[in-house]
């Protein structure tokens, strides 16, 4: 921090200026965030703290009785939908030769070049 005894009239305007400014933003945010600030007195009562609810364990029970049955009925059902499976996809043997002397040429590049790999 400067030292405020060589500082000239004009300055310590300014840094009262600019520690006002600050003062009034600190107490905006203290309105905003809710938090003890400087905007807020220390007897101030604090911000009220939500917790979290209870069930109960009646509830538990008819909560996990109910995905208990859900499961039951995706798992154990015999007459479910079976899982589709997509058929693969059949290439012409056209389209198959041309795709396989491309791979020869590309296989030639690679061996001239002196590599075993691509």
């Amino acid at each position: 921090m400067t030292n405020l005894q060589n500082l000239t009239v004009e300055q310590l305007r300014k840094v009262v200026a600019i520690k006002e400014k600050i003062e009034r933003l600190e107490a905006k945010l203290a309105k905003v965030g809710g938090g003890r600030g400087p905007g807020r007195p220390r007897g101030a009562a604090a911000p009220v703290v939500r917790r979290r609810r209870k069930m109960s364990a009646a509830a538990k029970a008819r909560i996990g009785a109910a995905q208990r049955a859900r499961w039951a009925k995706v798992k154990g059902s015999k007459n479910a939908p079976a899982k589709v499976v997509k058929k693969k996809r059949k290439v012409n043997a056209a389209t198959r030769a041309r795709l396989a002397a491309i791979a020869r040429a590309r296989w030639a590049k690679v061996k001239a070049a002196g590599k075993s790999t691509l």
